[in-house]
């Protein structure tokens, strides 16, 4: 792009919008944006502002926007952002997103807020003209998924999904150096597990909403539950009103690297057994021990959680392996091991830390620094993706199929048999019972999404 053709665009009429591009060229990005951004973030706690951070240091933006349910997270927010961006204003505070993008019509929309809100907002989003970074998993119900995706189709909206491990440096590189030139061979089984003590065995007491937390809103089209503590970071995840439980937020980052890897679809169909067999002094519903199998033609992908105990591998105790029949690739997010099956070079790869390039993540309070890497190439394939009409690397179909395949599994696991989705016909094949489960009832006077009503 020539200096002549920059100036022509209002964004960089000003010098602080110049600064933000001259810093992303000195960081070595070799995608220059072709517009600036305006964007608006929904749902600002941890991992939204995070995402919207890393968004800023890849390319120049105007946060105009920002909204949540609980005043105090929203200005606090609000002021990080104002640090963070290069016309250090302050964005307009919302507290209704359907205002936020009446008001401030961003042309992205992050979204970070808890899982049972991520259909409505996205679709209201892209019906609203944005593209969107959607958090995974897209959705708490198979048919939420189903309007997102024709949502985003109809709209002809780019939507990235939150599946960054699609971008990490370190697995990019297995995929390439391992994976795609087949150094594994013919892979048959794969196991991917999490041993994570991550089930909550909490119990608190009801107690009075307090005047800063809009508790309705934030219950939004999920079954209000009696209030007792303020739902941020880990709470609501123990609930599967608001969740899909440890399946659904541990399994699906590493199932969905699994089908990346290896090109898979749908798979043909997902059994799953476990329930809360540790930790049943808490008000938690979630299953604290859960076994899944994802199974395809001659592969089965097979999921282990279990929040408690040790780690089956304590080197890898939220991972995958692939298991080939030249050799076992095994990956997490801090590093991966290639191991072949006989006198072959052991391969080793670790993750990309960049503090020296971007120091202020070592300011940014609860940063998974590992993850940083990832997250930068992943909004970076986000904003190409919309410039040059193209499907991003974690386009919302194959957050789609990571999602449901997951879901399936929680309902698997519920009504004890396997299950088969029909991606065409939108029903689980043969079981009326459990094509029911694909749609969860809605709270009033909230209505569910469908593809034929977006």
């Amino acid at each position: 792009m020539s200096v002549h053709n920059i100036h022509r665009r209002d964004f960089l009429r000003s010098s602080s919008a110049l600064l933000a591009l001259s810093a992303l060229r000195a960081n070595g990005m070799s995608y220059t944006p072709a517009a600036p951004r305006r964007v608006a973030l929904i749902g600002t706690g941890w991992y939204g502002k995070s995402d919207l951070f890393k968004l800023i240091q890849v390319a120049p933006v105007e946060v105009v926007g920002l909204c949540d349910v609980d005043q105090h997270q929203l200005t606090e927010a609000a002021a990080l952002v104002s640090e963070r961006q290069a016309s250090h204003q302050k964005p307009a505070l919302f507290g209704d997103y359907r205002k936020l993008l009446e008001a401030t019509k961003p042309e992205i929309v992050l979204i970070g807020s808890p899982d049972h809100w991520h259909a409505l907002q996205a679709i209201d989003a892209i019906k609203a003209g944005s593209h969107v970074y959607l958090q995974k998993p897209i959705s708490v119900d198979v048919a939420e998924g189903e309007a997102i995706l024709a949502a985003a189709r109809k709209y002809n909206r780019v939507v990235q999904v939150g599946t960054q491990r699609r971008s990490t440096p370190h697995l990019v590189e297995a995929k390439q150096k391992i994976v795609d030139t087949g150094m594994l061979g013919k892979v048959h089984h794969v196991e991917m597990c999490c041993y994570y003590h991550m089930h909550s065995n909490a119990n608190p007491p009801l107690s009075a909403v307090p005047d800063f937390l809009d508790y309705d809103m934030w219950t939004g089209p999920a079954p209000l539950r009696p209030y007792d503590g303020l739902p941020h970071r880990g709470w609501w995840r123990a609930f599967m009103e608001y969740s899909n439980g440890i399946m659904g937020d541990m399994c699906i980052h590493m199932f969905d690297a699994v089908r990346w890897m290896l090109n898979l679809g749908w798979p043909n169909s997902v059994s799953s057994n476990g329930g809360i067999y540790v930790d049943t002094k808490g008000k938690s519903n979630t299953a604290d021990t859960q076994t899944a199998i994802f199974a395809y033609d001659d592969l089965n992908c097979v999921w282990t959680h279990r929040a408690w105990g040790t780690a089956a591998d304590p080197d890898y105790p939220w991972a995958f392996k692939l298991y080939g029949e030249k050799g076992t690739l095994c990956a997490d997010v801090w590093k991966y091991d290639f191991i072949p099956d006989g006198d072959g070079k052991k391969l080793h790869g670790d993750v990309l830390y960049e503090k020296q390039k971007y120091p202020e993540d070592l300011k940014e309070k609860d940063i998974e620094l590992h993850v940083a890497s990832a997250v930068r190439r992943h909004m970076t394939n986000f904003l190409e993706a919309i410039d040059k009409g193209t499907r991003p690397v974690a386009d919302i179909e194959q957050g789609h199929i990571s999602t449901a395949s997951c879901i399936l599994a929680n309902m698997s696991m519920k009504l004890q048999r396997p299950l088969s989705y029909d991606p065409q016909q939108r029903i689980v094949t043969g079981d009326a019972e459990a094509t029911k489960l694909l749609q969860r009832n809605y709270r009033s006077p909230w209505v569910h999404p469908s593809r034929e009503t977006v």
